[in-house]
């Protein structure tokens, strides 16, 4: 006979205990156990060696046959490009975001767009209200099979009948099985209905798209083992009050890691930016000081990011740094290296530092960029609109070398820019097109006049 036993188990990492516990200490989450029911049933007392079930053998290399795949391609180039090249068949993909930022648009335009027979499976919206975001995007797909079910059991029975191309389920949080016994989106039902659709995908080479929450702390909601068996952990980043939506890989086992995309929301649905580059720089021809470019890189995308700084008197006593897009910790480091090694007083002024277009940067090739903005605004000499700077920062004032300087260099010539500034420690520089003038400094001070030389002849 099945026993059943009562645990608490945290929402956020899966920790259990036998007791209620305020603060978890796996993950250090307040409030997060909740009381849930395990049924055990009653094994074979037995050795587990001792069991007459055939199980297959351990093989080694020379035995195992190599298996080729074609992956499909959607009509969204800029969700295949992330993925590596389309989906993988029987591949898990997981799509998670903050509620309202384009998760179930994005996957509605895919099972829309699709040219094979698609099961979209909701637990959040009704049937109606999903044809009517179809509508509103502008495009109806009778490939599109629309399932209104919450039962695990249900959808496996209705995706061996349809026998479809592709599953998405919106969301795994609304996902339960009978065979555990807690409510939908607890952290026991999205273990076991994760581990029942992977099964599913590996199973029928069918890949299964799932969408998850995100957490007031900006993580997928659920336990971190939901991550770990996906194939794919794509995250939607972007402010709800801005046009635009950035999709970010996470994790990829059949691509590069990480990759970005950039999407912009409208009445109609999410359109791909194939040239974020330029939605991201300004678009005023007036030269203005406090503002210059940085050639970043996200993955394997060079991207172009405006940088904005504004150095005024301070007020009050203490002066303040603001940074916005950026690390607020490495902001005051550039700070204190650029008035050690550069000569510049700016303990008494003011900085805020912003990155145009709320895109939020980690490479540190934009210091460069970020310390010209800062002593364009506090000297009031702006930045040709023409220069473009790429170079890390050091301690000492040194400009250290970035990575994959080619591919940068070949972005900022699309954009026009016809000067490049760089560190002098890189060597060889191969370049299809020598129409950039490429500047190369050693130090912060002499980064600097190249940057102002228009100003001083």
């Amino acid at each position: 006979m099945a026993k059943t036993k009562s645990l608490f188990v945290c929402q956020e990492c899966g920790a259990d205990s036998p007791k209620w516990i305020g603060k978890c200490p796996a993950c250090g989450s307040w409030n997060t156990y909740v009381e849930e029911l395990k049924i055990t049933k009653p094994g074979n007392s037995r050795f587990v060696g001792s069991s007459d079930k055939v199980v297959p053998r351990p093989l080694s290399f020379d035995k195992i046959q190599s298996k080729s795949f074609t992956r499909t391609n959607t009509s969204i180039t800029e969700f295949d490009r992330i993925l590596g090249g389309g989906i993988v068949p029987g591949s898990f993909i997981l799509l998670g975001g903050e509620p309202g930022i384009g998760k179930s648009t994005l996957a509605l335009q895919l099972a829309l767009n699709s040219k094979t027979k698609v099961l979209y499976v909701s637990g959040e919206e009704s049937a109606s209200q999903i044809k009517m975001r179809a509508e509103r995007i502008g495009k109806l797909n009778s490939e599109c099979l629309i399932y209104n079910e919450t039962l695990l059991e249900d959808i496996f029975t209705q995706a061996n009948i349809e026998k479809p191309s592709l599953i998405i389920i919106d969301s795994i949080q609304t996902i339960y099985t009978t065979m555990v016994e807690s409510a939908p989106g607890s952290v026991s039902q999205v273990r076991e209905c994760a581990a029942q659709l992977l099964r599913l995908a590996k199973e029928t080479s069918v890949p299964i798209i799932i969408i998850g929450h995100i957490t007031k702390d900006g993580l997928l909601a659920g336990p971190k083992v939901l991550e770990h068996i996906v194939d794919t952990v794509i995250q939607f980043e972007g402010d709800q009050h801005l046009n635009f939506r950035i999709l970010r890989t996470l994790k990829n086992r059949f691509g590069a890691v990480p990759e970005l995309a950039i999407f912009e929301m409208d009445g109609t649905g999410l359109h791909q930016v194939l040239n974020p580059s330029g939605y991201f720089l300004h678009q005023n021809d007036n030269n203005l000081s406090g503002v210059a470019v940085a050639c970043t890189l996200d993955g394997i995308k060079p991207l172009l990011i405006e940088t904005q700084a504004l150095v005024s008197g301070s007020v009050y006593g203490t002066p303040q740094h603001t940074a916005t897009g950026f690390d607020y910790r490495r902001l005051n480091m550039l700070l204190a290296v650029l008035e050690k090694k550069g000569g510049l007083n700016i303990s008494n002024k003011d900085v805020f530092l912003n990155i145009a277009g709320g895109i939020k940067i980690q490479d540190t090739a934009a210091d460069l960029a970020i310390l010209a903005a800062i002593v364009s605004s506090r000297t009031d000499q702006p930045v040709s609109a023409t220069v473009c700077c790429c170079a890390e920062i050091s301690l000492t004032g040194e400009l250290r070398p970035v990575n994959k300087i080619e591919m940068r260099i070949a972005e900022a010539q699309k954009l026009g820019f016809t000067r490049f500034i760089i560190s002098a420690y890189h060597k060889n520089i191969a370049l299809k097109d020598k129409s950039i003038e490429i500047q190369k400094a050693s130090s912060i001070n002499d980064a600097l006049k190249l940057i102002f030389r228009g100003n001083t002849d």
